[in-house]
């Protein structure tokens, strides 16, 4: 855990953030700013800076991250309308908060379940 990492104060608690998903990995939340109706964050628990920091163990991580989204994308109702998952890299690429986290957008021609 980092002290000043928002992120690992959501995920310890410190911070009133609802989760959508946890499990022992991660945890999905609501992104406070949303880009799209549908944007959630799905963030491993284990501080990871970013891509660029990955290390050995830690693809089973973003397998993890990946498979939450298909089912946090069948739960917000965008799964066959279609959706966006992606990860922004260092401050060039976009990442504001500097621990590994991953976007799930969608939700602008939603289905009606």
């Amino acid at each position: 855990m980092d002290q000043d990492c928002l992120f690992c104060k959501i995920i310890n608690k410190e911070m009133d953030t609802e989760f959508l998903y946890e499990d022992d990995v991660l945890v999905v939340f609501r992104d406070i700013y949303p880009q799209a109706p549908t944007h959630l964050l799905i963030v491993p628990k284990k501080h990871i800076r970013s891509i660029n920091d990955l290390a050995e163990g830690d693809p089973e991580i973003v397998a993890a991250m990946t498979m939450a989204a298909k089912e946090m994308a069948k739960k917000e109702g965008v799964d066959k309308s279609g959706y966006k998952i992606f990860f922004n890299v260092e401050k060039g690429g976009g990442q504001i908060i500097f621990h590994l986290h991953m976007h799930l957008v969608g939700g602008w021609e939603k289905e009606e379940k």
